[in-house]
């Protein structure tokens, strides 16, 4: 019986989120409230038979999901809450959903696991400047500097030094080592 409710909880809450999502303010400029579109591959695929995959963006129920796990971290700092939202997006092999489990999982102390979703992300996407923002701060919690500092490159090179992910890193590079903070 309690399966039944969970289920039926679990389907009016993603209801409510798609009716609701057009009415909700826009994403956020640095990214992330909403999924970015899967890098571009330069292989083509003009030739191939087999047809082209969702990427999810399109997907009202997969948008509002990850629209209440985004909000489930950043607004609740419930993370074990968000990974099981995430994972039951079923979309795992995705940057943005790969890169936030191992931002879930780095909050709650578990870095090997964190790192392994860190990964994770940039083998999707090689190019997701948030993944070498969140794996270059846990890099800096780790001690490891001279890796937070090649993240900080990898980030120069996508994006810049005036985007908001370079001054992340570059701020949290700058404190002293040892010095605690949470980033």
């Amino acid at each position: 019986m309690s399966k039944t409710v969970f289920r039926l909880l679990t389907l009016a809450m993603f209801s409510v989120a798609v009716v609701a999502a057009p009415m909700l303010s826009p994403a956020k400029a640095a990214g992330g409230e909403s999924p970015t579109p899967p890098a571009s591959d330069d292989k083509s695929t003009k030739d191939k038979k087999t047809p082209k995959k969702s990427s999810g963006l399109e997907d009202p129920a997969f948008l509002a999901g990850y629209r209440n796990a985004y909000a489930t971290i950043y607004d609740r700092g419930d993370y074990a809450g968000a990974i099981a939202q995430l994972k039951a997006l079923g979309a795992d092999d995705r940057a943005d959903v790969a890169n936030l489990i191992g931002y879930s999982y780095r909050k709650l102390g578990d870095y090997k696991v964190s790192q392994i979703w860190y990964e994770r992300a940039l083998k999707a996407d090689p190019a997701h400047v948030r993944t070498w923002q969140y794996y270059g701060l846990w890099q800096v919690e780790q001690g490891n500097r001279d890796q937070a500092q090649y993240h900080l490159g990898r980030i120069a090179a996508l994006c810049g030094t005036n985007c908001d992910e370079y001054k992340s890193l570059a701020s949290a590079l700058e404190k002293a080592p040892g010095s605690g903070l949470v980033y």
